[in-house]
């Protein structure tokens, strides 16, 4: 087994993961009366994050490996651990808003709007640029970040409507 599909396998594992994380977490919060929004796209989402990981799956898995890029996409790892610890049981893959809740404001959300959606940006490119697939870091970057704007318009919408205009609560 190369490097490449070892690699390719720990991340879907750990997508797997957080697919069953964001699962629970969603349960939970609507079961405390929070309500998701821009649930039509969120199909769109899951397709481009599944087409990104299938096209690395054929085309990468058996490539070399660019050290300096897989180090990048580890780094960032650490970021996405401190975004699931901050949100904690609010975090999910969907647009979940809790009414009355304030907007989480420490961790990384002190520094950033979207850290979650900036990691998933520098990981859509880099982890094809680890496996030397530069054109599928380009295409998918382009589809990811069509996907974003539609899904931060929505996000941003719900917010702003259960929340009033989008000001962080102070932690």
């Amino acid at each position: 087994m190369s490097l490449a599909s070892i690699i390719l396998a720990l991340v879907t594992l750990q997508r797997l993961g957080e697919l069953v994380l964001s699962r629970s977490n969603t349960k939970k919060l609507l079961a405390r009366g929070a309500i998701e929004v821009g649930a039509n796209h969120y199909a769109l989402v899951v397709a481009v994050h599944a087409a990104w990981l299938g096209a690395l799956w054929i085309w990468g898995r058996n490539q070399d490996v660019n050290l300096a890029a897989l180090a990048l996409f580890i780094a960032l790892q650490g970021l996405r651990l401190w975004i699931l610890a901050t949100l904690g049981s609010r975090w999910t893959t969907r647009v979940i808003v809790l009414p009355g809740e304030p907007l989480v404001a420490s961790g990384p959300y002190r520094y950033f709007s979207h850290p979650n959606y900036a990691v998933v940006v520098a990981e859509i490119a880099l982890l094809p640029l680890a496996l030397h697939r530069p054109l599928l870091a380009l295409i998918f970057s382009g589809l990811n970040a069509a996907v974003l704007v539609v899904r931060i318009r929505a996000e941003a919408r719900a917010l702003s409507a259960v929340s009033g205009p989008l000001v962080r609560a102070a932690s």
